[in-house]
C-alpha cells in the first residue's frame, strides 16, 4: 500500500467501476487516501513547513484562486521562504523572496533545473519543444534555438530594423482609430507575434489576415483556460475530470491551430531553400535534412518537435511581449507625469529620427520606466513550474527527486527587503541620486538560471524601441470622461497576470 500513490487510486477507482457516481467515487477515494497514508513508510529526513493539508483536497480551500501568488506569499510570511504547499493530492514546494530564489535557480541550477509538465500540455505537446521538455531534448533544442534566432537577428541590428517595421506598421494601425479609443489586446499582439513571425517563418502577416488573427485568438484563449481553476483541477485529476469543459476546448483549439499551422510549414517545406533560410523554420529543416543525408539518427530534429517548437516560440514571443507592452501604455496613461518625463527625454535625444538602441544609453529615466513596468506588471508571479532533477537539500531542508518547485516571482519583484516602495509604480527603483541608471539585483522578470527566458534580449529591444517610437507619435490617454484615477490597475490572473480589459486613446502628438 506504500506505493499506491494518488493518481494509481484514481486509475485503479475508474478501472474497477466506471459506473460510479462522481461524489460516489470521491468518497472512496478518500477512503482509500486515508488508509494509504497510514501504510506509508515515514520518511524521517526533514521536509519543508508548511499548513496541514486536507486529505484529497490538499491547501486547496486556503488560497485564492484569482489572486494564487499573494495568497502564496501571505503563506510565506508564516512558514518562511522554503514551505510545502499540497495542489490537491499534488506536493509542492514553494521558494518565496529575491535571495532564497536566486540561491535555487542560480546555485543549485541543476537540482531545480527540471520543468513540472502539466497533464494538458502532455497531451498537447506530447512531450516536444522546448518550454514542456527536459534532458537531452531540452538541451538540443535550446543550444539550437538560442544559435538560430541570433543567426535571424536576435539582439543584432537585423532585428532592430524589423522591429522598428513592425512599430511603423502598428502606428499606422493606431492612426485609423482617429484619437478613439480603442482595446490594446488586439493591435499590440498582432505586432508582437509579427516580429516572431518573421524570425520563425521569414515573414511577417497583415493585421487583418484571418488566419493570422485566428492563430493569435487561439493561442490567447489556450493560455486563458491553461491557467484557469477548471484545468488545474483536470491537472490533478484527469481520470476523474477528463469530460471537463476546459480541457475539450483546449485541445480543439490546440488541434486547430495544429492544422494552421502545419498548413504554414507544408508551403515552407515546398519553397525551401537551403542555401538561403528564411527563418527558424528553414534553419530546422535544412539541419534534419542534412543528419538524413549523412546517415545520423537524431529524434530531436523531427517534424513533432518541429510543431512544438513553432507552437513554444509563439506563445513565448508573443503573450509575455503584449501584457508588457499592455501594462506600459496603461501606466503611462495613469501617470501622465510620468509619460511627460519620458516623452521629453525621447524628444531631447533622439528628436524625430527614428529610434536606435544605441540610444538607450543616454535614457536613464526611460530606461526605468520600463523596468519599473515589467517589475510592477509582474506577468509572470510564479514563473512556470519546476521540478528537482534529484534529491537535494536547501536551506536545511529535504526535497526529494521529482518534487514541483514554484519559485515565486512576486516574492522577487516585491520583496519589501530589496524596493523601496514595492507596491507603487516608481521608476527612482532603478535610478541614482543623479538620475543614472541602475541595475537591480532583484529584478528578475525573466527568471534566472540555466530556466531564464531564451528571449530576454529580443523582449529588451522590442520594449524600448516600441514604447519610445509609439510615444514619439502619440500620447496615450483615458477615454473621454475616464480620469486617470478611475484606470484601474487591478491584474487578470490566469497563466499569467495581464491588465483587465481596458481601452486607450492615441492622441496624435503631430
Amino acid at each position: 500500500m506504500g506505493d499506491l500513490t494518488i493518481m494509481g487510486i484514481l486509475d485503479l477507482l475508474l478501472q474497477v467501476s466506471s459506473s460510479v457516481s462522481l461524489l460516489g467515487a470521491l468518497v472512496v477515494l478518500l477512503l482509500i487516501y486515508v488508509i494509504s497514508i497510514s501504510f506509508s513508510p515515514k520518511d524521517n529526513r526533514k521536509g519543508p513547513p508548511g499548513p496541514k493539508p486536507l486529505p484529497l483536497f490538499g491547501n486547496f480551500l486556503q488560497v485564492d484562486f484569482k489572486s494564487f501568488d499573494k495568497s502564496l506569499m501571505q503563506l510565506s510570511k508564516k512558514y518562511g521562504s522554503v514551505f510545502t504547499f499540497y495542489l490537491g493530492p499534488k506536493k509542492v514546494v514553494v521558494l518565496a523572496g529575491y535571495k532564497t530564489v536566486k540561491e535555487a535557480l542560480v546555485n543549485y541550477a541543476e537540482e531545480f533545473g527540471d520543468r513540472d509538465q502539466p497533464r494538458i500540455m502532455t497531451e498537447f505537446i506530447k512531450g516536444h519543444g522546448l518550454i514542456w521538455t527536459n534532458g537531452e531534448l531540452w538541451k538540443a533544442m535550446r543550444r539550437f534555438t538560442l544559435t538560430n534566432l541570433r543567426d535571424f537577428g536576435m539582439g543584432k541590428k537585423a532585428c532592430e530594423d524589423k522591429i522598428l517595421e513592425e512599430c511603423h506598421h502598428l502606428i499606422g494601425v493606431l492612426k485609423k482609430f482617429k484619437e478613439q479609443p480603442f482595446a490594446t489586446t488586439r493591435p499590440l499582439g498582432h505586432a508582437f507575434a509579427n516580429i516572431i513571425s518573421s524570425m520563425v517563418f521569414g515573414n511577417r502577416f497583415e493585421y487583418d489576415d484571418p488566419q493570422f488573427s485566428s492563430l493569435i485568438d487561439s493561442m490567447q484563449r489556450r493560455n486563458q483556460i491553461l491557467g484557469s481553476f477548471g484545468m488545474t483541477v483536470y491537472n490533478l485529476f484527469p481520470r476523474l475530470f477528463w469530460w471537463s469543459a476546459s480541457r475539450k476546448t483546449f485541445l480543439q483549439l490546440g488541434a486547430d491551430s495544429k492544422k494552421q499551422n502545419l498548413q504554414l510549414l507544408s508551403v515552407l517545406k515546398e519553397t525551401l531553400n537551403p542555401e538561403k533560410c528564411r527563418g527558424f523554420v528553414d534553419a530546422f529543416l535544412v539541419h534534419k535534412k542534412k543528419l538524413e543525408e549523412s546517415r545520423v539518427t537524431d529524434d530531436h530534429f523531427q517534424d513533432d518537435n518541429l510543431l512544438g517548437m513553432v507552437f513554444n516560440l509563439f506563445t513565448g514571443g508573443t503573450e509575455t511581449g503584449t501584457n508588457t507592452l499592455r501594462w506600459g501604455l496603461l501606466f503611462l496613461a495613469k501617470y501622465p507625469k510620468i509619460q511627460d518625463q519620458v516623452h521629453e527625454e525621447v524628444s531631447r535625444v533622439v528628436g524625430s529620427r527614428p529610434v536606435q538602441m544605441g540610444d538607450r544609453k543616454n535614457m536613464p529615466f526611460t530606461n526605468a520606466v520600463i523596468h519599473e513596468t515589467q517589475r510592477l506588471g509582474n506577468i509572470t508571479p510564479l514563473g512556470l513550474p519546476h521540478k528537482t532533477s534529484r534529491d537535494v537539500t536547501f536551506q536545511g531542508y529535504f526535497i526529494k527527486k521529482g518534487t514541483t518547485v514554484y519559485t515565486l516571482l512576486t516574492s522577487v519583484l516585491f520583496d519589501e527587503s530589496e524596493w523601496e516602495k514595492p507596491q507603487s509604480f516608481h521608476p527612482a527603483h532603478f535610478l541614482d541620486k543623479d538620475g543614472n541608471f541602475v541595475k537591480r539585483d532583484a529584478f528578475m522578470a525573466f527568471s534566472a538560471g540555466r530556466r531564464a527566458c531564451p528571449g530576454e534580449s529580443l523582449a529588451r529591444m522590442e520594449l524600448f524601441l516600441f514604447i519610445t517610437t509609439l510615444l514619439q507619435h502619440f500620447r496615450f490617454t483615458p477615454p473621454l470622461g475616464v480620469s486617470e484615477d478611475e484606470l484601474d490597475l487591478t491584474p487578470f490572473q490566469h497563466l499569467g497576470l495581464e491588465p483587465l480589459p481596458h481601452k486607450l486613446c492615441a492622441v496624435s502628438r503631430a
